[in-house]
C-alpha cells in the first residue's frame, strides 16, 4: 500500500494499543483463581464462568476497575460454599487494587510513532471505559500532547462511531480507526464507513475477541504487527 495523504484523521485506541492494560487484569485473575482453588471446576472452567459474569457486569456497571472487582466478587459468590464476607471481599479486591495507579507501560515504538504521525495527520485518541479511570491513564501516559482531542466513550459500537464522525465533522473516506480489538476497534468502525488498522496484541482481552471482518468495497483494512509499522503507511 502506498503512503497515505497527509490530511488523514487517525482515531487511535489506547488500552493495549498505546500502552499495556489487560496483562494487569490477567495477573489479578490468576491470583483470584488460585485463591478460589475450586474443587470441582478447573481453572479454565472458573475462567469461563468469570467471562460470563463480566459480560453481565458490563451491562450493569460498564467497563473499568469497579466492574471488574464486582465480577470477581460475583464469581466467588457463585462458586464458593463460603459466604463472601467483608474480609473475603477485601482479600478479593486486593488482587486488583494496584491496577488503578499502576505506572503506564507504553508499548514499543509508540512515542516515536506518535511524534511522527502528529506532524502529518490529525490524531484523536478514542478510548472506552470509566471516564475518570481512562482520563487518569491518559494523564499518566504523557501522550496527550500528540492528540488534538481525547474522546472517552462508554462503548465502541456502530452508533458511537457515527456519533464521533458527526462530533468532529470527519470525512469517513479519509478517517482511520487504529486498534487491537476486532470487536471494538475494527468491525464497528468498518461498519461506520471508516478505514481501519488492526494491530495485533498477544494479550487482548478475551471479551474483545471476534473474527476480523473484511473491509467493504471502497474501504481499506491494514493488518500490522506493531504500532511503529504505521510509519510505513502514514
Amino acid at each position: 500500500m502506498p503512503p497515505s495523504e497527509s490530511d488523514q484523521t487517525l482515531l487511535i485506541d489506547a488500552d493495549d494499543t498505546l500502552w499495556e492494560n489487560n496483562i494487569y487484569f490477567e495477573r489479578a485473575i490468576a491470583k483470584f483463581i488460585t485463591f478460589l482453588d475450586h474443587k470441582e471446576h478447573t481453572p479454565e472452567g472458573v475462567r469461563q464462568i468469570l467471562n460470563q459474569v463480566e459480560r453481565e457486569s458490563i451491562v450493569s456497571h460498564g467497563y473499568g476497575l469497579h466492574s471488574f472487582l464486582q465480577s470477581l466478587v460475583s464469581t466467588f459468590q457463585r462458586l464458593s460454599v463460603d459466604p463472601a464476607t467483608p474480609e473475603l471481599q477485601e482479600r478479593i479486591h486486593s488482587f486488583a487494587s494496584h491496577i488503578a495507579e499502576h505506572p503506564i507501560e507504553i508499548l514499543p515504538g509508540v512515542v516515536e510513532t506518535l511524534k511522527y504521525l502528529s506532524t502529518r495527520h490529525r490524531l484523536i485518541m478514542m478510548t472506552k471505559g470509566n471516564p475518570v479511570e481512562q482520563a487518569g491513564k491518559v494523564d499518566r501516559s504523557g501522550l496527550k500532547e500528540y492528540f488534538t482531542a481525547i474522546e472517552i466513550v462508554a462503548e465502541k459500537d456502530l452508533p458511537t462511531y457515527r456519533s464521533v464522525v458527526a462530533k468532529f465533522d470527519l470525512d469517513p473516506t479519509n478517517t482511520w480507526m487504529v486498534g487491537n480489538s476486532p470487536k471494538s476497534d475494527i468491525n464497528p468502525s468498518l461498519a461506520a464507513g471508516l478505514h481501519a488498522v488492526f494491530i495485533s496484541h498477544d494479550n487482548t482481552w478475551v471479551l474483545e475477541h471476534e473474527e476480523l471482518n473484511s473491509a467493504p468495497a471502497a474501504q481499506k483494512l491494514l493488518v500490522l504487527f506493531s504500532f511503529a509499522d504505521l510509519r510505513k503507511h502514514f
